[in-house]
């Protein structure tokens, strides 16, 4: 069933009332034709309950904009949605080309800070935010009284006497829903065993990010990233008003899954419009990524929540491999990654999804 506009719908009860399906929600091919962002491919969502979503088809496939009746959940960089060619790898030049959004991949072989690890210079979080989707597909179709929403295509990491590793998305949404799911599996094409670095940043910004946000997770204990000294709750759970000169901060949280397997944390804003509150939750599973980074950044302008899942730290390849936590991909080994992001629609929704959380 279809849950719309306050009831249910049977597929035929619903399509005896449009002309088209497109009326209520869909998903649409699109090209971007600005500035640096001329060119580039996206793929639109609509699920009709007001949550929109754009597929960003030559980034990786990655989730730039994001917006639930009109309200953005996630942080937009002032670089917005710029074509891969704009991307240099080295150093800090990713910056220029981060759009932030709702998801953002790094990886697929290194992540992190920019360093040098066995003589190999590697800059900031990977070079898949430049890879543009191949064999890139997307339908709408029904699945009984369901109908589904979504988009595949293929990335691929390689070079000469290097990697050849290939990262197989799907992204799927429901009508009548509003969340989203990602789907990656990440197979290993060549002959030799490859590093896997993988982090998902996702980048929750005004207005459901403000002041009175706060997240909420199963952490059993959260690190600060330089020192590596225990940070309260109250430090990483509570958010600031928009802050000049200010420095980011960086959490490493040891998560607790729940008996499934899967970990979920919630960003709420529970003052919001009133007193009706807004939220967003962020569900994954554990086993695919041990690792979870907090990045908080309440500067002006840069105003935002990283929330992101990951096989690894951020400290570079070279600190992973120094401390024999680096993961490899052996040749033809293939792995999957499951993640789901939804709309927490006023209080009492976000008060039913913490109260999952504590059990």
């Amino acid at each position: 069933m279809v849950n719309l506009f306050g009831r249910n719908w049977k597929r035929g009860e619903l399509m005896r009332r449009v002309g088209n399906l497109d009326q209520v929600g869909g998903v649409r091919r699109i090209v971007l034709d600005d500035g640096s962002s001329q060119g580039v491919t996206a793929l639109e969502f609509s699920t009709g309950t007001g949550f929109a979503f754009t597929v960003l088809a030559d980034r990786g496939m990655d989730i730039s904009a994001a917006s639930y009746c009109g309200r953005s959940l996630c942080w937009r960089s002032s670089a917005g949605d710029v074509a891969p060619a704009f991307h240099d790898p080295s150093g800090l030049e990713w910056l220029r080309v981060f759009f932030g959004g709702l998801v953002t991949t790094c990886g697929l072989t290194y992540a992190g800070a920019p360093t040098t690890d066995q003589g190999e210079e590697l800059g900031l979080h990977g070079r898949y935010t430049s890879l543009p989707a191949r064999e890139l597909s997307f339908d709408g179709h029904w699945e009984g009284n369901r109908y589904v929403m979504s988009a595949r295509g293929a990335m691929r990491e390689t070079h000469l006497f290097g990697p050849n590793i290939a990262l197989r998305r799907t992204v799927t949404s429901f009508l009548g829903e509003s969340r989203l799911i990602i789907e990656d599996e990440i197979e290993n094409e060549g002959w030799t065993r490859q590093p896997l670095m993988l982090l998902y940043h996702c980048n929750f910004g005004f207005p459901l990010l403000d002041a009175q946000a706060r997240l909420y997770a199963p952490a059993r204990q959260t690190l600060a990233r330089f020192t590596l000294k225990p940070v309260a709750k109250d430090v990483w759970s509570r958010f600031d008003r928009p802050t000049p000169r200010i420095g980011e901060r960086v959490f490493y949280h040891d998560m607790k899954a729940d008996r499934r397997g899967n970990v979920t944390v919630v960003l709420a804003n529970e003052a919001f419009d009133g007193g009706r509150g807004f939220g967003a939750y962020l569900r994954y599973r554990q086993r695919e990524l041990p690792r979870f980074v907090q990045w908080k950044m309440p500067g002006e302008g840069a105003y935002v929540m990283g929330l992101e899942p990951s096989n690894c730290w951020v400290d570079g390849r070279d600190a992973e491999r120094k401390n024999r936590t680096l993961q490899y991909l052996r040749a033809g080994e293939r792995r999957t990654t499951h993640l789901e992001i939804g709309v927490l629609d006023g209080r009492r929704a976000i008060a039913v999804m913490r109260r999952t959380l504590a059990r």
